[in-house]
């Protein structure tokens, strides 16, 4: 036991170091290089309220920190929303837009960007649209006088299914040479316009999620044992898990109404981070939000950095997250459990 807790101690030290390294390095690396003492040079003056009047103070202090930052926010937030949710409804094939908040999200910056371009009401619409869905998931899920797992999960595709079809009713109407490519580009997720704004938008409904399920990582653990189980340990299963749905589902929603659709991150992160600390949500929500953060991180300076002309987020993670997934489907011959 006490070996074990010296490992994870290690594995802890060993994340937040990597973490904090591609923080720095996505402040320097890039296209335009800068040397790290000047970038620390900058962080430092900007502290003090005096950001250098030159090319590269404003490329690290107004460009790539804010970039970072929300690299680091989202990640994390995805990869602790999808942990949560696959605890709450078992199943580890689950992600965080199993209950229709990514295309409700996605459906209402769209319609925001086909009444007034990219601005801040597309950024709220798909904040209220994002949140609507899930609402609108649960009351379907009610019709029938029961919301249990699987009927939350098949109405959650129904949303979906209605938020997609939509989407493309508005790419169909959209301006083929304005609003259908900037609503086009959208969809497939991207880090290119974070600011400041962006950090203020997002920044208090992301983390006041992943504090809120870091605080009952414990009781996810209970729910993930069955209700019966739960009731014994008196833990209202139902009243609980609306509770972590209800957070996972915020974050989710603040997340895409910034930087569009990226997905896999909410599925795998997860998978990887049992594979390093096991299954117990007391340690499961914390790695994931570090990974996820790593790993948001490491995808935006690929997609930055890769080629002359940025590469949608959306696309990377689908290609880095697919063919792990793959393998860990081989790796488990099926056997999620």
């Amino acid at each position: 036991m006490i070996c074990k807790q010296k490992n994870l101690k290690f594995i802890w030290l060993v994340m937040l170091l990597i973490l904090v390294g591609m923080f720095f390095v996505s402040l320097y690396g890039g296209r335009y290089f800068i040397p790290p003492g000047e970038v620390g040079e900058i962080l430092s003056a900007g502290l003090r309220g005096g950001v250098p009047d030159s090319i590269a103070g404003s490329v690290v202090w107004n460009l790539r920190l804010p970039r970072a930052l929300l690299n680091a926010l989202v990640g994390a937030g995805l990869a602790v929303a999808g942990a949560s949710f696959q605890g709450v409804f078992k199943n580890p094939l689950v992600s965080p837009d199993v209950l229709g908040v990514s295309s409700g999200a996605a459906f209402g910056a769209a319609f925001g960007i086909l009444l007034s371009g990219i601005n801040q009401i597309a950024t709220v619409l798909a904040l209220v649209f994002g949140i609507l869905s899930v609402l609108m998931t649960y009351t379907l899920s009610k019709l029938r006088g029961e919301s249990s797992t699987l009927a939350l999960v098949l109405s959650g595709m129904i949303i979906s299914a209605v938020f997609s079809a939509l989407i493309s009713l508005i790419k169909y109407v959209a301006d083929p040479y304005d609003k259908l490519p900037a609503i086009t580009y959208w969809l497939m997720g991207s880090f290119a316009s974070a600011s400041y704004s962006d950090l203020k938008l997002v920044g208090v409904p992301i983390l006041a999620g992943i504090i809120g399920l870091l605080l009952l990582r414990w009781r996810i653990n209970v729910l993930s044992l069955g209700d019966e189980e739960a009731y014994s340990l008196g833990v209202n299963p139902v009243r609980m898990r609306l509770t972590v749905i209800a957070m996972a589902t915020f974050i989710t929603a603040a997340c895409v109404t910034v930087t569009g659709i990226i997905g896999w991150v909410g599925l795998v992160i997860p998978h990887i981070c049992r594979m390093i600390v096991g299954e117990d949500h007391k340690n499961l929500l914390p790695a994931s939000c570090i990974v996820g953060a790593i790993f948001m991180i490491m995808v935006d300076m690929i997609a930055r950095t890769a080629t002359a002309a940025e590469i949608p987020i959306g696309i990377l993670t689908a290609l880095v997250g697919a063919p792990f997934f793959a393998l860990l489907f081989k790796t488990s011959k099926g056997d999620w459990q």
